[in-house]
């Protein structure tokens, strides 16, 4: 009896500690599933904006990846084309409203016509890089091409280095007005401002390089030459025909006439003054001279000279 009164007390308070034991063990499981299911919605949140569109990929479960950024090229586009038509102020007509339509503007155009009385049109077109090719292409199709030259030049190195260097100069400037502004000498705010004006200069020239780098990187530019007659190409191939030999013969010809009329146009002058002066020596001075009186003694000579003889 003695022993079952021991072991009930024992086994109570046994009880009384596991019963506490496992409420504390509770409490702490629920601190730390609220603080685990508010990590985990941070970490959810903070995927959902990582990812695109601000949602995970409900397809796998998994966060959708950002894609690498590539670095923007820089390329300077230009095109010349050499296109027979039958109208040239049609086709002409024609390349402008392409060329406004893809947002571009006609530059630089001369138009002549050669001894026939055929027109040519020669026109610069500025276009917008990403419509480069479809303008060309419509351009092209305009007529017969007869050639296409088409160039690409990257200046991406050279657009970094003034955009670089743009900064740098502005840093530049920025740091000599404080320097002005704290300047109390007069000897100082003069070499301030020289300075200043100097470094204005640079950056200003570094700007306007930065403008034209980047309207040539935007906007292409297409040379196009309309004409309405073929161009014709002389190839090695070809062998001089008689047609041929009778124009460079009649060519020589011609040339050699040329030249003779020049120099007898040359020689005319010193001609017209040469025989002058002969009708004025035949008209002049050669009558007076066949009038001067005969010497006296010159037939009294002579009769002695008979004289003498008989």
């Amino acid at each position: 009896m003695r022993t079952r009164r021991s072991v009930r007390p024992v086994q109570a308070l046994a009880g009384l500690l596991l019963a506490t034991a496992l409420a504390l063990t509770g409490c702490s499981g629920s601190d730390s599933s609220d603080g685990g299911s508010g990590s985990d919605s941070a970490a959810l949140s903070d995927a959902k904006e990582a990812a695109p569109g601000g949602a995970a990929d409900s397809g796998g479960g998994k966060q959708a990846s950002t894609a690498p950024t590539l670095p923007t090229s820089h390329i300077i586009r230009t095109a010349e084309l050499t296109v027979q038509v039958k109208d040239v102020p049609k086709a002409l007509d024609a390349a402008r409203t392409t060329t406004e339509n893809a947002g571009g503007y006609v530059g630089k155009e001369s138009t002549s016509r050669d001894e026939k009385g055929a027109e040519q049109t020669r026109v610069t077109l500025r276009v917008p890089v990403d419509r480069y090719e479809e303008v060309l292409a419509e351009l092209e199709g305009s007529g017969k091409l007869i050639d296409r030259t088409a160039k690409a030049q990257d200046v991406t190195d050279q657009v970094v280095d003034v955009e670089s260097r743009i900064k740098s100069q502005r840093a530049s400037v920025a740091r000599i007005r404080e320097l002005m502004d704290q300047a109390t000498k007069l000897s100082d705010v003069v070499t301030l401002e020289g300075e200043l004006s100097s470094r204005q200069a640079d950056l200003e020239a570094l700007l306007a390089r930065q403008a034209s780098l980047k309207d040539r990187t935007s906007l292409a530019t297409i040379t196009l030459s309309l004409t309405e007659k073929p161009v014709a190409k002389a190839t090695e191939d070809d062998d001089p025909g008689i047609v041929d030999a009778l124009a460079g013969g009649w060519g020589a010809f011609v040339t050699m006439l040329r030249w003779i009329v020049v120099a007898l146009a040359a020689v005319l002058p010193f001609a017209a003054v040469l025989a002058l002066l002969v009708l004025a020596w035949l008209r002049l001075l050669r009558p007076r001279r066949s009038r001067r009186p005969v010497p006296e003694h010159l037939p009294v000579a002579a009769e002695e000279r008979g004289g003498g003889q008989h």
